[in-house]
């Protein structure tokens, strides 16, 4: 399967990813564990059908020592029993803010209200963010039509740090 863009070399798609990515980086460093930002990542890109999200983020959290049972078990977590209240909190809220289209309201007050039991202000600001953040990439992917599988963990992080 071949991309219809490719992000990399386009200078505009380029220019414009660079300050995405800037952007995520403040989610990444935030306070919101990053198991959970893994789990939410995946779980957004599961929804939308983002091959290359799915790739990443799976690897990405199994190399962060993630296990294979909870990564699995992602898109079936309402029935699953390995993930704890905060991280069933954070996955409610992540799919609410991702099927907007589809859940008249959007997020309602008892799934806000049951996050806001888990996180604090500055976590939940960075969930709110790494939701809307994936979208956004997932929506970028999902449209080019990127292909997915052959992410090595870290690979970004490490071009990242190259250019800096």
């Amino acid at each position: 399967m071949e991309a219809r863009l490719n992000h990399l070399t386009n200078p505009l798609s380029a220019k414009l990813l660079k300050h995405l990515v800037s952007a995520g980086k403040i989610v990444l460093d935030s306070a919101l564990p990053a198991a959970t930002q893994q789990l939410v990542a995946l779980r957004v890109s599961q929804i939308n059908g983002c091959a290359v999200c799915v790739d990443m983020h799976t690897k990405d959290a199994a190399h962060a020592g993630e296990t294979h049972t909870r990564l699995n078990l992602v898109t079936v977590w309402r029935e699953a029993t390995v993930f704890t209240e905060a991280e069933r909190a954070a996955l409610e809220l992540a799919e609410q803010g991702t099927r907007i289209a589809d859940a008249v309201g959007g997020v309602s007050d008892e799934v806000w209200a049951n996050a806001a039991k888990h996180y604090d202000e500055d976590q939940l600001t960075a969930l709110v963010f790494l939701v809307a953040f994936m979208n956004t990439v997932n929506r970028l992917n999902v449209i080019t039509r990127q292909p997915a599988g052959d992410y090595q963990p870290g690979q970004f992080q490490a071009a990242h740090s190259a250019h800096h």
